[in-house]
């Protein structure tokens, strides 16, 4: 066994998306996004006056959400790393795909529904949460929804690990997660990932990747997408796999 330390990334693009992407499917199969899908999509139907007809997903990673979401709207799939984007081409052949950083691409044309999962927890300062929420309204249609799933906000933060990972033949992944925060006083957290990575029977190797995230208060959140034009809203998430929690999403609506 082996241990290879990968450079922590600044940018949106953190290391394991940049340089372990084709092993993604590992980490995170499609099947496991079902029931979140079906909830965040839910979400968006609910809030749109509009009968929604297309989204775009900013961050899209993989493409497992789109996976779920892709036979009731017509996707497109916006994400600035290369490997992660041939990862959902693969998935999802039928969405068009776009290499763009959620905080400066400008695709030209509007939505009925903006969806930004996960990934919106790469802005990690103030300025850069704003410009992701400001693509997402110049990109939404009057009457439109948009949703934001940051995995937490500073009201309901919790330090914690996990862990989990598949198998694929040859290849099999395993991780170890602990998020953390090392400083209540700014806007990160860190989420420490341990990925150990197997090829044939006998090469296993281990590599440490470092996240940085951000942490805003729901005032915050609430705030940046009122001034940007959003009629904005907090809404309740709710997971099976994570009862008894207080997590939420944000809602942004454009009036018709």
């Amino acid at each position: 066994m082996t241990s290879v330390p990968l450079p922590s990334s600044s940018n949106t693009v953190s290391a394991f998306y940049r340089d372990l992407a084709d092993w993604w499917p590992l980490l995170s199969a499609p099947a496991d996004y079902a029931e979140e899908a079906t909830s965040y999509l839910n979400t968006l139907l609910q809030h749109s006056a509009n009968k929604p007809r297309d989204m775009v997903e900013f961050g899209s990673g993989g493409g497992n959400n789109a996976s779920h979401m892709k036979t009731h709207l017509a996707l497109t799939l916006v994400e600035p790393s290369a490997g992660m984007l041939a990862v959902s081409r693969a998935l999802n052949p039928e969405c068009e795909h776009v290499q763009g950083d959620m905080r400066t691409v400008r695709l030209g044309r509007q939505f009925d529904l903006v969806f930004i999962h996960d990934a919106i927890v790469y802005m990690t300062t103030e300025t850069d949460l704003r410009r992701a929420i400001e693509t997402a309204f110049v990109h939404l249609r009057p009457g439109g929804a948009a949703l934001f799933a940051p995995d937490f906000v500073r009201e309901n933060f919790r330090e914690s690990t996990d862990h989990g990972g598949h198998d694929g033949g040859e290849r099999s992944l395993r991780y170890l997660e602990w998020t953390w925060d090392p400083d209540p006083n700014d806007t990160t957290y860190m989420a420490e990932y341990a990925f150990m990575l197997r090829e044939g029977r006998e090469h296993v190797r281990v590599v440490h990747d470092r996240h940085a995230e951000g942490l805003f208060a729901r005032a915050d959140w609430l705030g940046l997408m009122s001034e940007v034009g959003f009629d904005a809203k907090s809404v309740p998430f709710t997971h099976s796999e994570i009862p008894d929690t207080d997590l939420e999403v944000f809602v942004g609506t454009l009036t018709p």
